[in-house]
C-alpha cells in the first residue's frame, strides 16, 4: 500500500523506540557511498534495492572531462550510540563490520580502510581505549569485560567524562558491578579509487540493514487511529487504505490468531547529490516487502507494483533531497516470536 507523492519527511528513530513498548527494537539509518565532491565526475545511474534481508546499490559513474580523476569514496557506517534502555537491532554486535558491508568496482571486490571514533559530547576519546585496550563497539560483550577488568583510577576517570555508568546490581549472586558505555561509535569505510578519463565505472555494494520493529502494529488501537498514527503517516506516507488495512489486521488478531508485527528500515538517500550536477541520470528504486502476505507503506512518486513483493520508482534526473523511510506489516510464522531480535 503506497501513497504516491514525494519523499516525506524523516522522523527520528528514536522518537518511536522511546514512544514505544518495552518490546521494541531501534533501526539504525545507513545510506549510499558518498563521493569527495568533483565537477567531472557524474553519476549516470543508480538502481537501489531495499529489502527487510539485504540493501543493494549499483551505480553508473562518469567521468566527463579529458582527464583522470582520482578521488576518495566512502560509506558512512551509522553511528552506534551506547545508552541505557535502547535496544539497538543489531545482528552482529561483535564486529566492526556490524553491517556486512561489500563493494566492487567493475566487478572487482574492494577492501576499504576502517576508519573509527569514540565521541563523548563531541570530544574525541579513541586514543584512550585503544590505549587501555577496550573495544570501541559499545555493545560488545568483549567491551564489557574490558571495562570490569580496568583499574579502578581508570574506572572514575572515565565515569567523570562520560565514557560509560556504573551500576551495582544483585543477581542472586551478590551485589555485583554492571557497566553500561554511554559513548558513540562513528565508524567510516574508505576507499581511493580513480575514474579513467572519458570512461564510465560500475561501483556496487551491498550490505544487511539494521531493522528495527515492535511486536504489534502501533499506530491503531480499538478501531481507530491513535496518538501514533499522525507521526506514522507524516514517515511513511500512509494513505487511507494502508490505514484501513492495519485496524483490520488488529482487529482480526484474536478472531484468527494472525500476528502482524512492525518492521521499519531508513535509508539515507541525500548523501547521493555530492557529484558534478547533483542530480542522477537515471534513478530506480525497488523494494521487495518479503512476502505476499505482508504489507509496505513508503513515500514515493509513480510506485508501480511489478510482482507480488516488489514495487519500482523509476526517475529520470532525479534530486534525493529527503531520506526514506519504509514501514512494512509483516505476518508471523505461527510458534514464532514476532519480537525483533537483536
Amino acid at each position: 500500500m503506497i501513497r504516491q507523492v514525494g519523499l516525506g519527511a524523516a522522523i527520528s528513530l528514536v522518537l518511536f523506540a522511546s514512544a514505544l513498548a518495552n518490546d521494541t527494537m531501534a533501526e539504525l539509518k545507513a545510506g549510499g557511498l558518498v563521493f569527495v565532491r568533483t565537477s567531472d565526475v557524474i553519476m549516470s545511474q543508480e538502481e537501489l534495492f531495499l529489502s527487510m534481508d539485504e540493501v543493494r546499490v549499483d551505480y553508473v559513474f562518469t567521468n566527463k572531462s579529458d582527464k583522470n580523476v582520482e578521488t576518495v569514496v566512502a560509506f558512512p557506517m551509522p553511528d552506534v550510540e551506547g545508552s541505557m534502555g535502547l535496544n539497538l537491532a543489531l545482528d552482529d554486535r561483535e564486529s566492526d563490520n556490524f553491517l556486512g558491508f561489500t563493494v566492487t568496482q567493475d566487478g572487482q571486490a574492494i577492501k576499504p580502510t576502517l576508519d573509527q571514533h569514540v565521541l563523548v559530547a563531541g570530544v574525541d576519546r579513541t586514543d584512550e581505549l585503544r590505549a587501555a585496550k577496550v573495544p570501541l563497539l559499545p555493545y560488545s560483550e568483549k567491551t564489557y569485560a574490558a571495562l570490569a577488568a580496568l583499574p579502578d583510577a581508570t574506572k572514575k576517570d572515565w565515569i567523570s567524562k562520560g565514557l560509560f555508568l556504573e551500576d551495582i546490581i544483585d543477581a542472586g549472586k551478590g551485589p555485583q558491578a554492571d557497566y553500561t558505555p554511554l559513548w558513540t561509535l562513528r565508524s567510516t569505510y574508505w576507499w581511493k579509487t580513480t575514474f579513467p578519463a572519458g570512461k564510465t565505472v560500475r561501483v556496487s555494494h551491498r550490505y544487511k540493514p539494521s531493522v528495527g520493529g515492535t511486536v504489534e502494529i502501533s499506530f491503531v488501537q480499538d478501531g481507530k487511529p491513535n496518538q501514533y498514527y499522525k507521526e506514522y503517516a507524516a514517515r511513511y506516507c500512509m494513505d487511507d487504505a494502508f490505514l484501513k488495512t492495519g485496524i483490520k489486521l488488529r482487529n482480526d488478531q484474536e478472531r484468527t490468531n494472525v500476528i502482524y508485527s512492525e518492521r521499519w528500515l531508513s535509508y539515507i538517500l541525500k548523501t547521493g547529490a555530492n557529484w558534478s550536477n547533483g542530480a542522477i541520470g537515471k534513478f530506480k528504486l525497488a523494494v521487495d516487502k518479503g512476502r505476499p502476505e505482508n504489507y509496505v507503506s513508503f513515500c514515493g512518486d509513480g510506485v508501480k507494483k511489478t510482482g507480488p513483493t516488489t514495487f519500482v520508482m523509476e526517475k529520470t534526473d532525479f534530486w534525493p533531497d529527503k531520506d526514506l523511510d519504509l514501514l512494512f506489516l509483516v505476518r508471523e510464522t505461527p510458534g514464532q516470536d514476532p519480537q525483533p531480535k537483536p
